[in-house]
């Protein structure tokens, strides 16, 4: 059978369709006029417009933006600092940290959820026992902090995976060339190897963000009695009778992760490109 052949193609086409037919069905039925998603009635937009007047999903999605955006940008900040430490290491060093760091990506969301929430129940049990009772401090229960930190957790592999190509093309006497020049410290850093880099740095970033809003398993652990964010929110609601407003909430959050997860692979083919013009304009001079 040839790689390219009608059959491979075909195949390939019923994998999408396989994937992808359901969330067209689900996109399709947000605008359906009835409740029912197997009639098509009508167009209509009135179940986007009830979803938006609804307090419980509007104060989930503003704790999903909250954390998605915290989350992401301080993961971002860990991620590069920690691919630039790796970096400097030396190689066998370097191996292992890359492995430790490879952890999280390669175990299953639910041992991480379950892991962390234990981690943080220990936590808050300490707390409350000793730091409560002796200074009088707050006390403290899962919420939106053990969120965020269970979601910056995760979200820094990535950030790293993100960075690491990027310092690996860098030239590594660039940043000892600048203090050669004049330019010191952190100064330095932000002028000449930051720039350098930064296409790993969003690249992370717009990573980070997309895996952060649509979690839910992690979420689901780690967020205490009070806390919610929207994959939870649909969750709590699919229990029940399936609302349009599910169909109308999920085709939003999907076109927001699809837009992302482009923008992300239009940034590595400019990236592609313009590297491949640098190497022409090299091998042409």
């Amino acid at each position: 059978m040839k790689k390219n052949g009608i059959p491979s193609r075909l195949f390939l086409g019923l994998c999408f369709l396989f994937l992808y037919a359901p969330i067209l069905v689900l996109v399709v039925f947000s605008f359906n006029a009835a409740k029912s998603s197997a009639v098509w009635t009508g167009f209509t937009l009135n179940w986007y417009v009830q979803l938006f007047q609804n307090k419980t999903i509007l104060d989930a999605l503003w704790v999903t933006l909250a954390v998605s955006v915290l989350a992401a940008v301080i993961s971002t900040v860990i991620g590069t600092a920690a691919a630039i430490g790796f970096r400097n290491l030396k190689r066998r060093t370097r191996h292992v940290c890359m492995t430790v760091n490879n952890i999280p990506l390669t175990n299953a969301d639910i041992i991480t959820g379950v892991s962390m929430m234990l981690l943080f129940m220990l936590a808050v049990g300490m707390w409350n026992g000793s730091f409560v009772k002796m200074f009088g401090f707050p006390k403290l229960n899962l919420g939106f902090w053990s969120l965020l930190i269970a979601h910056i957790t995760f979200d820094v592999p990535y950030v790293i995976l993100s960075v690491s190509p990027k310092l690996r093309q860098l030239d590594p006497n660039i940043y000892e060339a600048a203090q050669d020049l004049g330019d010191h410290g952190f100064h330095a850093f932000r002028r000449v190897v930051l720039p350098e880099i930064m296409p790993g740095v969003v690249n992370g970033l717009i990573m980070a963000f997309t895996l952060s809003i649509d979690d839910f398993v992690i979420s689901y652990f780690t967020a205490g009695p009070r806390t919610q964010n929207l994959s939870m929110v649909v969750y709590s609601m699919a229990k029940k009778r399936v609302s349009p407003e599910i169909n109308a909430l999920s085709t939003i959050m999907f076109v927001t992760v699809v837009a992302l997860m482009v923008v992300v692979n239009l940034r590595q083919a400019s990236q592609e490109r313009q590297a491949k013009r640098r190497r022409e304009n090299l091998t042409a001079s």
